[in-house]
Order: C-alpha cells, then sequence, then structure tokens
C-alpha cells in the first residue's frame, strides 16, 4: 500500500513540475493585447442573480439532503434556512431594484414529488407565485431543474444507484418543462453535475462511472424535451469550473453532453491552488473520492478575479459557436466579517466584470452574468460561507433580517452602466500566473491593464 501511494504521489508530483515547466515557457509566448479603456457590454447582456431551492427556501421536505443533515452532527441546523417560500416576494423586489434582468431559482423535486407517482399542488402554486412574481418584476427566470436535491422515497430506491433513477427523475422533470416552458424560462438541467457527483459518492449514495453516465442521459433526454415543448430554448448544465484541470475534471461530461448545450454556463471562484491539485491527482490516480486539504476551508480557496478570462478562453476555445454565460461567481466570506486580506465583496465584483469586459473585447461571446447569490443561505451544511449581496445572519437573527453589503451599491451601478467605467483598473493585478489557472495562463498570458 506505501509503495503503491508512492507511486501517486510521484506521480503527481511529476505532473506538477510538467505544468512548472510549460509555465516557465511562457516568457516566448505574446501576451493578450492591452487594452487602453474598456467599452460597456451589450445593452441585451443578461445580468443577474441567482439562489436554489433547498439552501434557500426552508420548510423543507424529506429529501437526500435533510438526511445527510440529520446524520452529520457537525452540519448546522436547516431550520428555515433563509425562508425563500415566505419571502420570496420581498427577495425578488430586492432582485429588481438592482436593474437585473435574470433570477435564477431551483424547481425542488422533493417539493413537488412528496411520494411517487404523486404531485402536491400547493407546490406548484408556490413556484407559479414565485415565477410570476418575476415576470411582474421585470425579469426572467432562469430555472434549475436539479440542484442537488431528490426526494426521500428516490433515496430509499437507492439514488443514483438506482438504474431507474434516470426514468424517475424524468418523469418528474417533464411536468415542470410542461408547465413552465411557456415562461421562455433559461434552463439549467443539472446544476455542476461532476460536483454534484463527487459529493454523492463521496457519502456513499453514489458511484462514480454510473452516475456521470446517468446525469449525461437525464440531460440529454430532458433536453431533447425542452426543446419539443419550448422551440428556440436555451438550456445548458453549468459546470463549477476547476482551474489548472478544467478539461480532466469536466471534460468528461460534456464529452457526453456538449451537442446538448444552448450555451455553455460557467461558475467560476477560485483560482489554482497547487496543494489542493496535488491532491485531487492522487486521488484521480488511486480512484478515490476528491480530498480537501486538512484545515482549508472555502473562504480560504485563493481568489484571483483574472481567471475568469481564462475560464471564459476555455469554453470559447472549446465550444466556439456556443455562447457563455457565467451562472455563478461570487466571493465567499467566514460569517460576514471582512476578509483578512482586506479584498470586498464590491473590489471582487467590480474586478470580476472588468475581466468579463476583457474578454469581450477579446471577440469571446458572454451573454451573461448572475452573481451567487442574491442573499447568504445555506452552503451544504453550513451557514458559515457567506455569499450573498445581502448577508443574513441564519444563526443570530430570527427576524432573518437581509442587511445590503457594499455590493448592492456597486452591482446596481455596474448594471446601470453595463459594466465598470472604461478607466477602471482592478484593484489587484494579475498574480504570478502558475497561480492563476496553468498552463494557459502562463502559456497565453493576458496583459495587465
Amino acid at each position: 500500500m506505501r509503495s503503491r501511494l508512492r507511486r501517486y504521489i510521484l506521480a503527481a508530483l511529476a505532473a506538477a513540475a510538467s505544468t512548472l515547466l510549460l509555465c516557465a515557457q511562457a516568457p516566448a509566448a505574446p501576451p493578450i493585447r492591452q487594452v487602453a479603456g474598456l467599452s460597456p457590454l451589450d445593452p441585451g447582456f443578461l445580468w443577474g442573480v441567482a439562489a436554489s431551492g433547498f439552501q434557500s427556501e426552508g420548510h423543507a421536505p424529506d429529501s437526500n439532503w435533510t438526511r445527510y443533515r440529520a446524520a452529520n452532527p457537525g452540519y448546522d441546523e436547516l431550520h428555515d434556512s433563509v425562508d425563500f417560500y415566505d419571502r420570496y416576494a420581498s427577495d425578488i423586489h430586492l432582485a429588481a431594484e438592482l436593474g437585473v434582468r435574470v433570477f435564477r431559482i431551483g424547481i425542488e423535486w422533493a417539493r413537488l414529488q412528496p411520494s411517487p407517482g404523486a404531485w402536491d399542488p400547493a407546490a406548484f402554486r408556490f413556484y407559479d407565485a414565485v415565477i410570476s412574481s418575476i415576470e411582474q418584476a421585470g425579469m426572467r427566470p432562469m430555472i434549475t431543474l436539479d440542484h442537488w436535491v431528490y426526494p426521500g422515497w428516490a433515496v430509499d430506491r437507492g439514488g443514483w444507484r438506482n438504474p431507474g433513477m434516470v426514468d424517475d427523475w424524468l418523469v418528474n422533470m417533464r411536468k415542470v418543462v410542461d408547465r413552465y416552458a411557456s415562461h421562455n424560462p433559461l434552463w439549467v438541467t443539472v446544476n455542476e453535475p461532476v460536483a454534484y457527483i463527487v459529493h454523492e459518492a463521496r457519502a456513499g449514495a453514489a458511484d462514480s462511472a454510473e452516475m456521470l453516465d446517468r446525469v449525461a442521459q437525464a440531460h440529454n433526454t430532458i433536453y431533447d424535451h425542452i426543446h419539443w415543448i419550448q422551440p428556440g430554448a436555451q438550456v445548458t448544465s453549468n459546470v463549477g469550473y476547476v482551474a489548472g484541470s478544467e478539461s480532466q475534471v469536466n471534460g468528461p461530461l460534456l464529452d457526453r453532453i456538449g451537442d446538448r448545450l444552448d450555451f455553455v454556463g460557467v461558475d467560476y471562484y477560485f483560482a489554482f491552488d497547487p496543494a489542493q491539485s496535488l491532491l485531487s491527482s492522487i486521488a484521480r490516480a488511486s480512484g478515490s473520492a476528491m480530498p480537501n486539504m486538512p484545515g482549508a476551508q472555502i473562504w480560504d480557496l485563493p481568489v484571483r478575479t483574472e481567471g475568469i478570462y481564462y475560464a471564459l478562453q476555455h469554453y470559447s476555445r472549446r465550444f466556439p459557436n456556443k455562447p457563455l454565460y457565467i451562472v455563478e461567481n461570487g466571493m465567499p466570506t467566514e460569517n460576514g466579517r471582512p476578509r483578512a486580506d482586506g479584498y470586498t465583496r464590491s473590489d471582487h465584483l467590480r474586478d470580476t466584470v472588468y475581466w468579463i469586459q476583457r474578454a469581450e473585447a477579446d471577440g469571446i461571446n458572454v451573454i451573461g452574468y448572475n452573481y451567487w447569490s442574491l442573499t447568504d443561505n445555506y452552503e451544504w451544511g453550513s451557514y458559515t460561507p457567506r455569499f450573498g449581496l445581502y448577508t443574513v445572519d441564519v444563526r443570530t437573527d430570527p427576524t432573518l433580517t437581509r442587511r445590503p453589503t457594499d455590493a448592492v451599491g456597486a452591482y446596481t451601478r455596474i448594471v446601470a452602466e453595463s459594466g465598470v467605467p472604461a478607466d477602471y483598473r482592478p484593484t489587484r493585478g494579475p498574480a504570478i500566473c502558475f497561480f492563476v489557472d496553468p498552463p494557459a495562463s502562463c502559456l497565453t498570458p493576458v496583459a495587465g491593464p
């Protein structure tokens, strides 16, 4: 066992050394051009905000995630999360005040179908009201069909280990599509499928290879149904971008579903982390679940906003004829406290939008951007990571008051002006290329402002 582990480590180190060697050769490659000034984004650009069902709604029915919470004493109690279920109208109003054009929601299978073959009319009425409120506020709904949650009865049938899971999934999702296609939503079939698969495998609820095939089958089948019901629909399955190893992580999924994407949905949060990448390489070589660095927290992961340029560049090259949409982007903080490095939520947002405008200036077709998230929510077991434009102290504030962060004013201005001003310069310049998204960030570096 020790000799095998040693081989895995040596292989991972060799891969890292190869990347370093490639990066060392980067000066020979001309940097992507500098720009004297930025142009605003197209007037039709889709600015938006994002939320999900289980993480925000509260009043949660029996599901895989209520069971994960019960089985993990270290997880925070869910309670009613930020109670979007009762406060959706005021939250949608907050989004409308930003001036955004898209409001992303999840429609929870566990809420709609509490038992096999039986649907809850009250649950459909709730989502009817949410979608109606989004439209009345002048926004377009973006509907996520599967945001990592399925009913308890599907758990009892084996979850994604069950060969019949895809059929069960499709029965519900077709009902959702049939009911809401007339509202002309943007569609997300499955949220960050590879991360979903990794979690389910870690929990012992799925075999990774089987679930990858089944999720791809589910996406491809519902894609065809959406287009049958809603000709001209725009459908994606958003990928959680992994800097430094995107092709290896999300590539196998996109090999299976790439022909059935109307736009490429990209979630971008963090830059390349060499230590985490080493552990991931070892995990891939050994066939085990991807571990986390001991003591590492999500708010400690490296944030380098220029990395979003390389994420967009990557997918503009892989799918040159498809538009790109940043379905999620944001920055976590610990319990809403200022980051130790002093980087503010508003600076992070402005810097990110700067690099999106740079990508557009270089011919990359970006059609939209959603901020994750409108409010803080339940981040898969914890209320400590805060991502919201509006912060909510679930643990200590029984009123669940939405308190604006500094990013609210920044985003309102960005939306009104179609981006940051022409003379804007990021508060942080590009980092050493190896710490962004190697090898691309070293072989084809983007020039600083």
